[in-house]
Parts: C-alpha cells; structure tokens; sequence
C-alpha cells in the first residue's frame, strides 16, 4: 500500500493535497486528512455523517493514495469554517471522483 488515508472533513484551509476539486487538510502526511470540495469558486466541507470506507476509497483512489485504512469521524482533523459543499455521501467504492458519487 503506498499511503495510509484517514479522513474526516469540514472545511480548514491548511493546503497538503490537491486535485482538480478535492483536498486533504490538517493531516499529518499527504493522505490523511480533512475533506474538502472545490466548489462554486471556494473550498468547502464534506458532511461527516454517512462517511464510510467506500467513500474514502473514493478519496484515496482519486488523490492516488493507495487503499485507505480508516474513515474517522467527530472532527478527527479538527472542525472546519466553509461552506458545506457536499452531504451525505453515497459513493459505491467504484467511482473515480468524489464528484461522481451520490449526495444530497
């Protein structure tokens, strides 16, 4: 496996990892981290609840972090100030971006 990726999300704008519109913040390495969205021009958060390891898949897989080990949750990398840019996450594991899975 090449990195580890623990997430948790809500918006903090410390930079360590991008993509053309997901991120990592406030990890201890590049692939672990907060999640957060590129949206309407501003970063934003992922809602926490529902999160799972296949939408963390999603993650690893599109920042190319290998397989993730956990998806931690009550504001593990610590709270966030941005808008929530996307709730409720419903990623199968198969897709290639976050932007792809299903959320409210």
């Amino acid at each position: 496996m090449k990195s580890f990726l623990m997430l948790m999300f809500l918006c903090y704008m410390v930079k360590l990892t991008t993509s053309d519109s997901v991120r990592l913040v406030n990890g201890n390495s590049r692939c672990a981290g907060r999640v957060e969205v590129f949206h309407d021009g501003q970063w934003g958060t992922v809602c926490h609840w529902a999160w799972d390891m296949p939408d963390a898949a999603v993650v690893c897989r599109e920042l190319d972090c290998g397989e993730p080990v956990d998806a931690l949750g009550d504001a593990h990398f610590g709270r966030g100030s941005g808008p929530i840019s996307m709730g409720f996450m419903l990623c199968s594991g198969s897709e290639t971006a976050l932007k792809d899975c299903t959320s409210d």
